[in-house]
């Protein structure tokens, strides 16, 4: 083989290596994340503050911003006009969707899902996803 196939071969190697290595999907939650939650979920006490730091932030789920506006003025309405969540049936939320990576881009973006906050979002629709 000559020497220029060889380095073709070569490139070519690396090249899909470094793709595939560079190919990957932040981990999806499998098991129910919010069985656990016995206590009963409040939306301004326990999802307020989550969205309030975890997505009403600059230049994400705030108003003019992206769907849906999360800031905490807004967010009860949203969620639930804009059909993110469906009261008593978490697994097939659009919310939980992409907070455990079901469904992209997985949020928070950046950080990808993180099993505290699903469980409280998973128990507080599970338990009706209530304006309490």
């Amino acid at each position: 083989m000559s020497t220029q196939k060889i380095a073709f071969v070569t490139g070519f190697f690396a090249v899909t290596m470094f793709a595939i290595t560079g190919c990957y999907k932040t981990s999806t939650i499998v098991v129910n994340p919010g069985s656990s939650i016995t206590e009963t979920m409040s939306f301004e006490k326990d999802i307020t503050p989550i969205l309030t730091n975890s997505c009403a932030i600059s230049g994400c789920h705030v108003a003019g911003s992206k769907a849906p506006d999360l800031s905490s003025a807004n967010a009860y309405k949203s969620l639930t006009e804009g059909s993110y969540i469906k009261a008593n049936d978490p697994d097939n939320s659009v919310l939980m969707m992409w907070l455990t990576g079901k469904k992209s881009p997985v949020m928070p973006i950046g950080k990808g899902p993180d099993e505290k906050i699903n469980a409280k979002i998973y128990a507080w629709i599970k338990q009706g996803a209530k304006n309490n």
